[in-house]
C-alpha cells in the first residue's frame, strides 16, 4: 500500500482467548490489517491512533480456505478471503483501553 490512510490499515481488534492471554503475559494486541500493509505502516498507525509505543511488529498471512455452501439452489463453491493479522507488542507500561473493556 502506497501511503495509505492510518484508518485504512487496521480493520478491526481480533478479540480471541489466545488474543486475551497474549495481552494479559506480553502485552501484545492483535489486529485484522489490510492485507497490502507492511509493518511500518501498522507500527504508524497503531502509535498515532492509540497514542502508545510499539516494540515490536510480527505479521501472519492466512490464505483463504475453501468453502462450500449447500442450500435449497444448490452447491456452490468457492474460497474464503485472504486476510492479514498483526501482532503488535507495546512498551511497557503501555495499554489500549479498547481492549480493556471487552
Amino acid at each position: 500500500m502506497k501511503n495509505p490512510d492510518i484508518r485504512m490499515v487496521i480493520q478491526q481488534p481480533v478479540v480471541t482467548e489466545k488474543s486475551t492471554a497474549l495481552r494479559d503475559v506480553a502485552n501484545r494486541y492483535v489486529f485484522r490489517v489490510a492485507p497490502g500493509a507492511n509493518k511500518r505502516q501498522i507500527k504508524k498507525a497503531v502509535e498515532t491512533m492509540f497514542s502508545v509505543r510499539v516494540v515490536d511488529v510480527r505479521t501472519a498471512v492466512y490464505r483463504g480456505k475453501k468453502a462450500v455452501v449447500m442450500n435449497r439452489a444448490g452447491r456452490f463453491e468457492g474460497y474464503r478471503s485472504t486476510w492479514k493479522k498483526a501482532f503488535v507488542t507495546l512498551a511497557d507500561g503501555d495499554t489500549i483501553e479498547l481492549f480493556d473493556v471487552v
